[in-house]
């Protein structure tokens, strides 16, 4: 693990100094740079993340496609959602955004008496070790993934936001960000609040973050691929997340899919395949689906109302705030 992480410094370092560092003075933010050092950080995460979506994901799609890529223009949006959240662009608008609240929340809270849990010293003979504590913060993040994840489908005014991500009906390795951006900032916003409350370092964090949205973009793979009987019931597979997204199977929230729930006394919120990495809560918690298919992908009002979910950036974004507020 050190000498990851030693790489790691170094790299961000030459490219803080040689690229970022100069065209923050030359832009008149140099009194910024203990941020941008940070923001390098993400961006050089992010290019480690598309170098092997590109080297690897990729040609895992052309070997065994569920289906012929029709809609290009749908995709290009998708590619430039994943170059918005992976290069950190994204992160830094929530920087500007909501940190100094989170800084001045956080710092009411200290003096409250309310303290950071750590939950990596709970056994500290083991858990000091980094690869177990790392192991240890992931779980905890993934098993609250799981139930934002089912309020975003369970919440009628969060789906009207989340539904975006939903209505593409060609899914490739680049939909895992196709996602409204204020879904993402209320989600994000929470998990940052976790970090802070279990007490997760900077490091890990943004190890956690990389790792989970590089399994995400494979799930999402246009990839005929499941993980085999024992396999499927370790890792979120292509095929289990792909269900999630299927057209009357998935994620579907109008009435004729409650009264099915309520028929078939189905789970409350839903859906199946909530799990973000790993399948353990959809079990545990009965939302799973181990079914060996690769249907159709999109909402069904698509298919029988042909509702408009927008074709490209802008007019998705502003769909999604019409459907928020009851306009669309």
């Amino acid at each position: 693990m050190h000498w990851i992480e030693d790489f790691y410094s170094l790299t961000q370092q030459w490219l803080f100094e040689s690229v970022i560092q100069p065209l923050m003075f030359a832009v008149g933010l140099g009194h910024l740079l203990e941020d941008g050092y940070t923001a390098t950080g993400w961006l050089l995460v992010g290019l480690v993340q598309i170098v092997v979506m590109v080297a690897v994901i990729g040609p895992l799609q052309r070997w065994r496609p569920v289906e012929p890529v029709t809609d290009q223009a749908g995709v290009r949006t998708d590619v430039l959602y994943t170059l918005i959240h992976r290069l950190g662009l994204f992160r830094v608008v929530l920087f500007l955004a909501v940190e100094p609240l989170f800084d001045e929340l956080f710092g009411m809270a200290r003096v409250a008496g309310w303290g950071t849990l750590h939950i990596d010293q709970f056994w500290v003979e083991v858990t000091e070790h980094p690869v177990i504590s790392f192991a240890l913060y992931l779980v905890v993040f993934d098993l609250v993934g799981y139930w934002v994840h089912r309020a975003q489908h369970g919440w009628e005014w969060w789906w009207r936001l989340h539904a975006l991500h939903h209505s593409q009906r060609q899914m490739t390795m680049w939909s895992d960000n196709r996602n409204h951006l204020l879904d993402d900032l209320i989600r994000d916003s929470l998990l940052v609040v976790l970090g802070q409350v279990i007490g997760v370092e900077p490091g890990q964090f943004v190890a956690i973050v990389a790792f989970t949205q590089l399994s995400e973009s494979l799930q999402h793979a246009n990839l005929r691929l499941a993980f085999g009987r024992f396999g499927e019931r370790l890792w979120v597979s292509p095929r289990f997340h792909r269900l999630h997204h299927s057209i009357g199977i998935g994620h579907e929230n109008d009435a004729a899919r409650q009264e099915t729930l309520v028929r078939d006394r189905s789970p409350a919120l839903g859906g199946h395949n909530f799990g973000v990495l790993l399948p353990w809560w959809d079990m545990l918690f009965r939302t799973s689906n181990f079914d060996n298919r690769y249907d159709p992908t999109g909402i069904r009002d698509q298919v029988e109302r042909g509702r408009d979910y927008g074709r490209g950036f802008w007019s998705q974004q502003w769909l999604g705030l019409k459907r928020l507020i009851g306009r669309a």
